[in-house]
């Protein structure tokens, strides 16, 4: 079965310790949430509030990749040629700008901020590759734009270091049994690496989509859409994301020519093969999480008896289970 509950309820967590909570996003969010959680639970059978709350949360979680898509359809939707600054350029601002102000109101935390800055630069270094290999182009002009790649690229995917970093704190997170982790480490770097290496010898990604269920088959994400913990078999959600990620594709594609790849005739549908790319390069995000925090790791598996300890030892980080 995919999804499982856990018979057990865990009991409401009390607000961690003030040192904790400046490692965490502020509390005010969580009581947020927390209030949202009682509404919809007032007005909804439990099943219903708690598919609501799940996706509310991966909304959430998101909120940073949302608001760039947003930005990507507005500014194409209403951008002039003779405005002070380009649509690339006003793109560039608003990632800044929105960056900045997550993390002044604490919807990030700046441990969340350096795993950001990490992908921000792998998610960049391949950029300038990609582009420079002719593998896709910025059709429009900016000055804030090295070797034809325009600086908000980087951003994209520090959108997809966010995600991750902010779900598994959002959803309270464990992933057990997590395998050991320099054999993530390999792999992660295998991936990587092989966005590079395919273009001058062979592209080994059927080897590494063989190679996450062998690796990650047995690892469950367990977590908290409402009272229960819940789990999913890690690539499978890794599968979800990148299916999610491949409409996030589309809208920068098809619907905005913000980026074009070689070959792509205007309204024409990016190739679904694109979201095996994207599986694997959620995987490279995740492993860049655990090089900053692993926390949420759990190397052993986690049995019925030990579920509500392991599970909640951490100290409930998300009132809206409550």
């Amino acid at each position: 079965m995919m999804w499982r509950v856990i018979p057990k309820r865990l009991p409401l967590q009390r607000a961690p310790a003030p040192g904790k909570l400046r490692a965490m996003a502020d509390w005010g969010t969580r009581a947020l949430e927390h209030r949202l959680g009682e509404t919809l639970r007032a007005r909804l059978p439990g099943w219903a509030s708690e598919t609501v709350m799940f996706f509310a949360k991966q909304a959430w979680a998101a909120l940073f990749g949302l608001l760039f898509l947003a930005a990507l359809m507005i500014s194409k939707a209403v951008w002039q040629p003779d405005w002070v600054i380009t649509r690339f350029d006003g793109l560039f601002l608003f990632a800044i700008l929105t960056q900045a102000f997550m993390l002044w109101s604490r919807l990030e935390s700046w441990e969340e901020a350096r795993v950001i800055v990490l992908f921000h630069l792998t998610g960049t270094i391949m950029e300038f590759f990609k582009v420079a290999q002719g593998s896709w182009s910025y059709p429009e002009e900016a000055v804030v734009m090295i070797a034809g790649v325009p600086l908000f690229s980087g951003f994209m995917y520090a959108s997809v270091g966010s995600y991750v970093a902010r779900a598994t704190r959002i959803f309270d997170m464990k992933f057990a049994p997590y395998p050991p982790l320099w054999i993530t480490f390999i792999f992660g770097a295998l991936c990587y690496i092989n966005f590079f290496a395919h273009h001058f010898t062979y592209d080994i990604r059927l080897g590494l989509f063989v190679a996450s269920v062998v690796i990650f088959g047995r690892t469950r994400v367990w977590f908290f859409a409402g009272r229960h913990a819940r789990w999913m078999p890690l690539p499978l959600a890794a599968f979800f994301c990148g299916l999610v990620l491949w409409v996030a594709e589309y809208i920068g594609t098809t619907v905005t020519a913000t980026w074009v790849y070689a070959g792509q005739q205007r309204w024409e549908t990016v190739s679904f093969a694109k979201m095996g790319s994207w599986y694997l390069l959620l995987y490279v995000a995740f492993i860049t999480v655990t090089l900053v925090s692993r926390s949420a790791l759990i190397p052993e598996k986690i049995r019925p008896e030990d579920r509500a300890e392991i599970i909640g030892r951490e100290g409930g980080s998300d009132p809206a289970r409550g």
